[in-house]
């Protein structure tokens, strides 16, 4: 064959072949990660969330070699791990006056965080090994780099801007976000009709709510892609119960697969177990002649995945859970704000007895600001008010009939789970929380409440097919504003105030590593410090001292962040108590009156990120 029919021939199959296809394919790969690209640049920010880091910490660790321990410690884990060993000391009739009851000495086992999404963050961690030093430019001028270099990413100005780990998990996290794209895509596509699913893939893609999630550190993004996972495996499922002769080895392979994932997903946020009941549900309603068996296999599946962690649990802390099963307490009366895991010593017997009238009270209180606000927010806007009005519409489709009512039972279970576990992080991270169970949503509220757009669609009397597609990008624009308005002006990535990563790890490097730090932010300090910290106490007194006390390991340095150094003068300074952190902030900072019998009373000059008390002027041995 001559060149010019060679180039002829490739010039065909690219315009109207197998070429053009994969030409569009290419185009539409190399779109997205200019997006994923354009977002970085513009509208990337450091971690905000406590959750986040938490998590980060303990992934290190992991990766690190050693084990499933966390450097972030409550009170409350404090009491909890005390608590078991000392009954266990006991049972074994051994004496109960424990050196270190409290496993500070040791890695601190984490009771917080469920460990599938640490295990993968430490195994992205091994593979990558990203620098754990915050920079500034100044630092990469010594180094000797280039001022224009990928160091000039990091820091700008002289001014420390983006860390490399957060931005590593960010851009994983960011890849799992187009796994969920494509995972729509084709559960839409398998519901309704191509147009539908490249509707709904665009949709998700241009989801301003996914794309902050994706950069905040959290699960979120994991837990979506093993949410549509389990819900390709219900749709699979529904579909060879409805042939005449369904393959029973394939079924119960499935109902293992979508036990299995539900299992992962606890792993991954404990609330999200709370999906066995419309899991079994669906399939004892749509699961055939073998509905029984069906659902105890996927049962089965889910209960050998969590079994192990239970487990574990139950031999270092006594609980199924760990603090996390805990949650229902935070903010009930004796238990406002944070003020459960800054505990040391709580009150349990009294919350257990009245538990059931507070609890009730919280859920109530919650359900409150749930349904009229973020229940109307489902799908990132205008999808959910959609998939809201849509709810009764119709559906052909069986398949979509069926999977429509188990995402209306997910709902329900999601909102009361929202409600019951609730706490102090909302506020703290309001949208942006692990506690948002109503965005793992978003996918089947934008298939849906796509289908029930199109339908309007098709009912319309338009005079031209392009007025169709205009409508179409009519709506695709006013759902994907919000992405477009993030992206237009710059942000700042840094996340101050209140964190200050070279700051911390200042602070940190002034400390040995087997003393323990005290902070308002204790989360901070371990991700950035690498560097075993404790929450404040309830107060400056009385609870400080029953801690600091009663542990193995003193407390050695003091560091609170404009958070409480930024308290309200009347309310939350003079009101707030004597022995209230705002009040002993403000005193410190403003009298230089620190309590007489207080052991940290060294603090260094020039730290702009808050105050920083120590036993010694230790900056002055560096």
């Amino acid at each position: 064959m001559m060149l010019s029919e060679r180039i002829q021939a490739l010039i065909h199959a690219t315009e109207v072949g197998g070429g053009a296809r994969l030409l569009r394919y290419v185009t539409l790969a190399v779109m997205v990660f200019a997006l994923v690209f354009l977002y970085d640049l513009r509208a990337y920010r450091n971690f905000n969330s406590p959750e986040a880091m938490d998590a980060a910490q303990v992934a290190r660790n992991l990766a690190e070699g050693r084990g499933y321990s966390t450097d972030f410690i409550r009170p409350f884990s404090l009491y909890l791990v005390q608590q078991h060993n000392r009954a266990a000391q006991s049972s074994q009739g051994a004496a109960t006056n424990l050196v270190d009851a409290a496993q500070l000495n040791t890695p601190h086992p984490d009771l917080a965080n469920p460990p599938l999404y640490p295990t993968v963050l430490a195994a992205l961690f091994k593979i990558a090994a990203p620098e754990w030093k915050a920079k500034n430019t100044q630092y990469y001028a010594k180094e000797g780099q280039a001022k224009f270099s990928l160091a000039a990413f990091w820091s700008e100005g002289g001014q420390f801007m983006r860390y490399p780990p957060e931005f590593l998990i960010a851009i994983f996290n960011q890849l799992l976000l187009l796994v969920v794209v494509g995972l729509t895509f084709l559960i839409a596509k398998k519901l309704f009709d191509a147009l539908a699913a490249w509707l709904a893939a665009g949709l998700m893609v241009g989801s301003d709510l996914l794309w902050r999630f994706s950069v905040s550190g959290l699960s979120t993004m994991l837990l979506l892609v093993i949410f549509l996972g389990l819900i390709w495996c219900l749709i699979r499922i529904e579909e060879l119960v409805r042939t005449e002769l369904p393959e029973p080895r394939r079924l119960f392979r499935l109902a293992a697969t979508a036990g299995l994932l539900l299992g992962l997903g606890m792993l991954t946020r404990y609330s999200f177990g709370g999906l066995l009941l419309p899991v079994v549900i669906f399939l004892a309603l749509f699961g055939g002649a073998r509905r029984t068996g069906l659902a105890v296999a996927a049962c089965l599946a889910f209960a050998v995945v969590v079994t192990p962690w239970i487990a574990r649990n139950l031999a270092v802390s006594s609980t199924f859970f760990g603090t996390a099963g805990y949650a229902m307490l935070e903010g009930t009366p004796p238990f406002t704000g944070t003020r459960l895991m800054q505990s040391f010593n709580p009150d349990l017997n009294t919350a257990f007895f009245h538990w059931v009238a507070w609890v009730l009270k919280k859920v109530m209180e919650n359900l409150r600001a749930i349904c009229p606000g973020e229940l109307l927010r489902l799908g990132d806007g205008w999808m959910g008010v959609l998939f809201l009005a849509g709810v009764l519409l119709g559906l052909r489709n069986a398949a979509a009939r069926r999977l429509r009512y188990f995402t209306l039972m997910c709902l329900g279970v999601f909102i009361v789970a929202e409600a019951l576990g609730r706490t102090q992080l909302f506020s703290l991270t309001p949208e942006l929380n692990s506690e948002n169970l109503l965005v793992l949503l978003t996918p089947l509220v934008v298939i849906f409440g796509m289908a029930f757009f199109l339908t309007l669609l098709n009912q319309m009397n338009v005079p031209m097919p392009q007025v169709r597609y205009g409508v179409m990008g009519l709506l695709v624009l006013i759902a994907c504003q919000p992405l477009f308005a993030t992206l237009l002006p710059k942000l700042d990535p840094r996340s101050y105030p209140p964190y200050a990563p070279t700051d911390i790890q200042k602070i940190s490097g002034w400390m040995r590593s087997d003393e323990l730090i005290m902070s308002d932010i204790p989360w901070a300090v371990a991700w950035y410090g690498d560097h075993q910290c404790t929450w404040t106490s309830i107060n400056s007194q009385y609870e400080f001292y029953l801690l600091n006390d009663n542990l193995a390991k003193p407390v050695r340095g003091l560091y609170l962040t404009l958070g409480t150094l930024n308290a309200k003068l009347f309310t939350e300074c003079l009101q707030g108590g004597v022995d209230s952190w705002a009040n002993f902030a403000f005193k410190t900072v403003a009298a230089n009156q620190i309590p007489p019998q207080f052991p940290l009373r060294e603090a260094p000059y020039g730290l702009g990120s808050g105050l920083f008390l120590t036993d010694r002027k230790r900056w002055e041995t560096q």
